[in-house]
């Protein structure tokens, strides 16, 4: 009980500093978001006129005040799910632009991060197994061989062979002709303009998993307990699967939870590419064009769903070993 108490504690504070972290970097960033939308809209050699960048401050319910009140605001607004008002989509909130992001990425990214598990952990465990075999060395070389690809080169590899040479697939966007709803029309449509993207990603993640797993079960195979499960005479499979993999698998376990948390702002190169309508476009956006309430909103946003991910990871973790709740007890 000790171990899920200090680590729920931990989530807590770790949850506070993240939260007053992203109150406190934009405050920091040099320049006045509601001058530079101004100076957008008359031209970049105009001279700003004060009552206008005012009005648009106000327009835009930026911040005023002390510090300490504008982070007691702060924390009132965050509590009521108000995340401010997007410069770029205005007058959309940050918390619709989110939301309208949201689904796009974590259908897209989350299933191919759960099937880059399964087929990374399955292939690096029976390349552990068979070590040294002709498997063995073809996972091991050519994961580390396609491990330096870089994933935009991979997209634009993709789009120029199957998209643009073969025409087997749309090349950008999420959607095209249909109308959006649960709809046999726009489920194919979805499906084959996240085609490219998924294929993408699904190239170049399963690369850790696979080393990760490969190199862990050979260590625990090495160990005494896998060595007395031979002497006695126990089946390969039972060895490899009941003691082997399931020891190897723990560190993945916390790995997996942390890759979820990422799958908020790891693609934006990749959703850049395909001009795909998901959270990394979303954040490359507000990068470019200085979108600060966005970007903070999808800081945070990224940032909780890794503390929760590895709560929960951390959570698992001391169910699954029981040496980890004796060591905090």
């Amino acid at each position: 009980m000790r171990y899920f108490a200090r680590k729920v504690g931990f989530f807590v504070l770790t949850l506070w500093a993240v939260v007053t972290l992203n109150f406190m970097i934009p405050r920091l960033q040099p320049g006045d978001p509601a001058e530079l939308m101004v100076q957008n809209l008359v031209g970049k050699n105009a001279q700003l006129n004060r009552a206008q960048v005012e009005a648009m401050r106000d327009l835009l319910g930026a911040p005023s005040g002390s510090l300490f009140s504008q982070y007691w605001n702060y924390l009132g607004q965050l509590i009521q799910g108000n995340l401010g008002i997007s410069y770029t989509y205005f007058p959309y909130s940050v918390a619709e632009v989110i939301g309208m992001a949201f689904w796009w990425t974590v259908i897209l990214v989350g299933a191919v991060q759960v099937l880059s598990f399964a087929i990374g952990i399955l292939l690096g465990a029976f390349a552990a197994w068979r070590r040294n075999s002709r498997f063995d060395t073809s996972v091991t070389v050519i994961s580390t061989f396609v491990g330096t690809l870089q994933p935009f080169w991979i997209a634009l590899l993709l789009i120029y062979g199957l998209g643009y040479g073969l025409g087997w697939f749309p090349t950008a966007g999420g959607y095209e002709a249909s109308t959006p709803g649960f709809n046999g029309a726009f489920i194919y449509d979805a499906v084959s303009h996240a085609f490219l993207p998924a294929l993408t990603l699904m190239i170049v993640t399963p690369i850790g998993w696979i080393l990760g797993m490969r190199n862990t079960m050979i260590m625990n195979l090495g160990e005494d307990y896998i060595r007395l499960a031979r002497a006695k005479g126990l089946p390969d499979r039972m060895i490899a699967l009941r003691y082997a993999a399931r020891n190897a698998l723990l560190p993945s376990v916390a790995g997996f939870a942390l890759a979820l948390g990422g799958v908020l702002g790891g693609t934006i190169l990749v959703e850049t590419v395909f001009d795909y309508p998901g959270l990394g476009r979303l954040m490359g956006e507000a990068v470019g064009i200085k979108d600060y309430p966005l970007l903070q909103g999808l800081m945070l946003l990224t940032a909780v769903v890794t503390l929760v991910a590895n709560l929960i990871a951390d959570l698992l973790y001391g169910i699954l070993d029981p040496r980890a709740r004796r060591a905090a007890a």
